[in-house]
């Protein structure tokens, strides 16, 4: 790889990580091609992109990315790939599936909202992570539960009284 194709390689990488919060690192190089094909089409019907990179090439963007890695860079030896989502629990959905019937893909660590996530055993707490939207989900039901609960006794109180009204007619 020419260093002209090397610059190009780190600044489409600090593209893809500027334009994400979440950003998982596996090491799947004991996958055959089958079994790299399914993650593949795993990856791709659940929205995440898997791309394997070079690590020296995925330090330096971290390094000129606004984001901060902490001490993800320091985990990248071997072969790695990168899982870049929208949703922060997919990629780890995504591999603890995998897990069921392979020991890999086995989870270096992960960025997930300016937060860092060093080894595989952080993997069950990281599949289990709610998204924004099912946050925002339970948010609104905690928030109309009250209020429901509120015109249902009104409404009742209200039919209550029509009755006795009726009653009395």
């Amino acid at each position: 790889m020419t260093r002209e194709e090397k610059s190009i390689a780190i600044e489409n990488l600090t593209a893809q990580l500027a334009g994400t919060n979440i950003v998982y690192v596996a090491d799947i190089s004991g996958l055959n091609a089958d079994t790299t094909s399914k993650l593949r089409r795993a990856c791709y019907k659940a929205g995440v992109k898997l791309e394997v990179v070079k690590n020296t090439l995925l330090v330096k963007a971290m390094e000129v990315s606004e984001n901060e890695y902490g001490e993800l860079p320091e985990v990248l030896t071997g072969n790695s790939a990168i899982f870049i989502a929208d949703v922060a629990n997919a990629p780890g959905k995504i591999i603890k599936d995998f897990r069921k019937k392979s020991a890999l893909p086995i989870l270096k660590g992960a960025y997930v909202n300016s937060e860092i996530y060093i080894g595989d055993d952080q993997l069950d707490m990281l599949s289990t992570i709610k998204s924004k939207e099912e946050l925002l989900g339970e948010l609104i039901g905690l928030l109309q539960s009250p209020a429901q609960r509120i015109i249902a006794a009104l409404q009742n109180k209200f039919a209550g009284e029509e009755q006795a009204e009726t009653e009395e007619a």
